[in-house]
């Protein structure tokens, strides 16, 4: 997994970076909206972990219009019904991290995450040996994905 062995940190935002670049497993976007953009997270807790982004660079839901803030919610809901399909996954975690007391990754672009879940999903791995263990490629991950949005 070659972004595992890439330790150069990003110049600018991560999401409006990859949101300039043509949809690949590069950027990793999956799929494309009016104002928002469906993209895999590069360090998921399980394989299909999403996350909805705004193309606007807000740090927060109240800055963005109700528009876009309406197409995140259908974007979001968009994704659950593509990981069940593709996952068959038996529930999700749907949430927003907004501010670093809140855990937030991305500081100044605010983002959805929506993780497929399986009961036992959590074991010794990740909550003693804080490692995650994924049955398939991050690339393998985007091709499934992808397809199933382009069928969708």
């Amino acid at each position: 997994m070659k972004y595992i062995d890439n330790h150069d940190k990003e110049e600018g935002c991560v999401f409006c970076n990859a949101q300039a670049k043509a949809d690949s497993a590069e950027n990793l976007i999956a799929f494309r909206g009016e104002r928002a953009y469906v993209i895999l997270n590069r360090f998921p807790y399980t394989s299909g972990h999403l996350m909805v982004i705004p193309f606007t660079h807000a740090p927060n839901l109240e800055e963005l219009d109700s528009v876009t803030r309406a197409e995140m919610m259908e974007l979001t809901a968009r994704c659950t019904t593509v990981l069940r399909g593709v996952y068959k996954p038996q529930g999700f975690n749907v949430g927003v991290n907004i501010g670093k007391a809140a855990g937030a990754g991305v500081l100044g672009h605010v983002h959805i995450h929506i993780v497929p879940r399986w009961t036992g999903d959590t074991n010794f791995m990740s909550a003693l040996g804080e490692t995650r263990v994924l049955p398939e490629s991050l690339e393998d991950t985007y091709r499934r994905v992808r397809e199933a949005f382009a069928a969708d």
